[in-house]
């Protein structure tokens, strides 16, 4: 077996959980830390041989740092409940107990899906993310929006796919564009930020051009035309929040505390710009 801990932190996957253990092969531990699910989550990953923790909601961070303190092998790999290995991806961890001795992470390609069907292009086209690091050598860090983990050494790059779908429904996006927006508002605010008059059109438009000529949206066709619409959208969104929060005009709720619990809140962080 490879000695990798795979670590999930979930709430509510039952229908995902299994899909993003399965795909990651022999490892040596599976362990899924649970924040709350009152569906078949914590039944599914054990069925799977998964050492489930269940635990409090810190924030997306502290959960993560959790599941670095709690893993037993030297390497460990974090997954999100939506997303699972490519074949080439696993066959590259085989090759972790011969690498570099200085290497102490490593970054994996994940390809973004739309309801099912894979973004080569645009603002969800592909992106390098570190998700496997030595024990005792990252850590877990952001604010209220997005985290990063950070490697106390030099990051390599794993051949193969990491796959992320991380929406159920168009009506599940909705809702996690809305939290996103609120938690920018907040986090926007706290530092200060002002929002002009023309700012949400004039960023919703820059997010269109940026995701369709910078990002290559046009290789998915009407799909990515679609995906820059939706991504100026919520630009536009989170802008105009902002502006109306900073002007008084329209009291924003939902703009204390950590991020939401995942039970509560599905998908990645939004349109950004």
């Amino acid at each position: 077996m490879i000695p990798v801990t795979l670590a999930i932190i979930a709430c509510n996957e039952a229908d995902r959980v299994g899909r993003a253990i399965e795909s990651v092969g022999e490892v040596r531990e599976i362990l899924v830390l649970d924040s709350g699910s009152s569906d078949a989550t914590v039944s599914v990953a054990e069925s799977l041989g998964a050492r489930v923790i269940r635990t409090d909601w810190p924030g997306y961070g502290a959960q993560k740092n959790r599941a670095l303190e709690a893993a037993t092998q030297p390497w460990v790999l974090f997954l999100d409940a939506d997303e699972w290995a490519g074949p080439s991806l696993v066959a590259s961890l085989a090759t972790l107990v011969d690498s570099d001795p200085e290497v102490c992470g490593f970054a994996v390609k994940r390809r973004n899906h739309w309801l099912g069907r894979p973004l080569r292009g645009g603002c969800m086209g592909p992106s390098w993310k570190v998700r496997l690091a030595r024990a005792g050598r990252a850590r877990w860090e952001g604010g209220i929006l997005h985290e990063t983990l950070e490697v106390d050494g030099r990051v390599g790059r794993l051949k193969g796919v990491l796959e992320h779908d991380p929406y159920r429904t168009v009506e599940d996006q909705r809702d996690t564009a809305a939290d996103y927006a609120r938690l920018f508002v907040r986090k926007a605010l706290a530092e200060g930020r002002r929002a002009r008059l023309l700012e949400p059109s004039v960023r919703a438009v820059l997010h269109f051009l940026k995701s369709i000529l910078l990002r290559a949206g046009f290789l998915d066709g009407v799909l990515g035309w679609r995906m820059a619409w939706i991504g100026a959208s919520e630009v536009a969104l989170k802008w105009s929040l902002l502006r109306s929060a900073q002007v008084g005009s329209h009291k924003i709720p939902g703009l204390s505390g950590v991020r939401p619990n995942p039970c509560k809140e599905s998908g990645q962080g939004g349109a950004s710009l």
